[in-house]
């Protein structure tokens, strides 16, 4: 599953290219998209959508006020991002839930994947090490549930809000 809002930079089109590459070979696989078409310039179309959908390549659940049961539902959670952003939300929520993670070796995503612990990080920009990474919990779906237990670890140890609220307010000199 990937969860964005449906922009270029967020890696859709890359995650489309892969499910397509996947699909070729292994039809029963679902690909599942959540968000919206974004007025910005980078957005992908209504016809692109519309011809991934119709296609079959993935499933698409619009966009959501409440993510945890689209979570729930999926097994491994994907953000080729290329976007330049801090850390992803769409990735924290996912870790929180106990889902591995696919991401790119980019700033902000890479420090959410430790690479072969709770998920995979792919180059930038790459459709076949994405599609690679994504084949790897497809052939061994046990990495599913000792990486996403490994998601949700990393998430209570490095991402607590008290924790980090407790460095914040110790930087600005106030415990």
């Amino acid at each position: 599953m990937l969860i964005a809002r449906l922009l270029g930079s967020k890696g859709v089109r890359l995650y489309v290219e892969a499910a397509n590459l996947i699909k070729r070979s292994r039809p029963e696989v679902t690909f599942s998209l959540v968000g919206w078409i974004d007025e910005n310039p980078g957005a992908i179309t209504k016809e692109e959508l519309d011809e991934w959908i119709e296609s079959g390549t993935i499933k698409y659940f619009g966009r959501l006020d409440d993510v945890r049961n689209a979570l729930g539902a999926c097994s491994v959670f994907v953000l080729p991002s290329f976007y330049p952003e801090g850390t992803p939300r769409t990735i924290l929520e996912a870790m929180a839930m106990g889902r591995p993670v696919i991401t790119t070796d980019a700033p902000g995503c890479r420090e959410t994947v430790v690479d072969g612990d709770n998920g995979f990080l792919v180059p930038v920009k790459s459709v076949e090490p994405l599609a690679a990474a994504m084949l790897k919990f497809i052939e061994k779906p046990e990495l599913i549930e000792r990486m996403g237990a490994r998601s949700r670890a990393i998430a209570e140890e490095k991402y607590d809000v008290h924790k980090v609220n407790a460095v914040m307010l110790k930087e600005m000199g106030i415990e």
